[in-house]
């Protein structure tokens, strides 16, 4: 079969059948990746004061006729173990990498390749975001994904976006209109990155 490129919101639709259902979404990521501020992001609220996630954040955000009920699970060690608690019932897994903190790509590495063979993930779509890409510092998203080795995910769609989450760009790109990749290499993965942070 091949698919047509198309948004992961589109997909998910048709995964589900009706357009009008509610979905589940996980967010995942290690701590300071910038879940929380994504999550504000695509919420439309004040990303200004930002604290680390203890436990986990629920939102439900509406985007493309759907409700998407978001749940940010806090990304330190102590609590990542207790992260396939909550992929029951998933529809898509949203995972975030901070770009610019390049010391830790073979841990949120590990961490993904880890979360994604839960059984209750078999499938399901997954949609990286490569944040932080208004630091000077920030890996290219190409960069990123095939450190991640995403083209391995043959068992499902997946994407990478590039993004900041603190200004707001490329995440709702990445939730509409990006291609998906089945098993190939994504294409036009960067968004230009600013020469300053925050």
């Amino acid at each position: 079969i091949t698919l047509r490129p198309q948004g992961l919101l589109s997909v998910i639709q048709k995964l589900k059948g009706s357009p009008e259902q509610e979905l589940r979404i996980v967010l995942l990521g290690l701590d300071n990746a910038g879940k929380t501020t994504l999550l504000k992001c695509l919420a439309s609220e004040e990303v200004s004061t930002i604290t680390p996630t203890q436990g986990f954040n629920i939102k439900s955000v509406h985007s493309h006729g759907l409700k998407l009920n978001v749940w940010d699970i806090g990304g330190q060690r102590s609590i990542r173990p207790y992260w396939r608690k909550y992929l029951g019932s998933t529809a898509l897994l949203i995972y975030v990498i901070d770009s610019a903190d390049q010391k830790r790509f073979e841990e949120t590495g590990q961490e993904l390749a880890e979360v994604t063979e839960e059984e209750a993930l078999t499938g399901v779509p997954l949609l990286v975001f490569a944040n932080k890409q208004d630091l000077v510092t920030a890996a290219a998203a190409a960069e990123i994904a095939e450190g991640l080795s995403l083209h391995t995910y043959r068992d499902r769609e997946w994407q990478i976006q590039a993004c900041s989450a603190l200004s707001g760009e490329g995440v709702q790109t990445g939730l509409s209109c990006r291609s998906l990749s089945h098993g190939q290499p994504p294409s036009s993965l960067d968004s230009p990155k600013g020469s300053t942070g925050p």
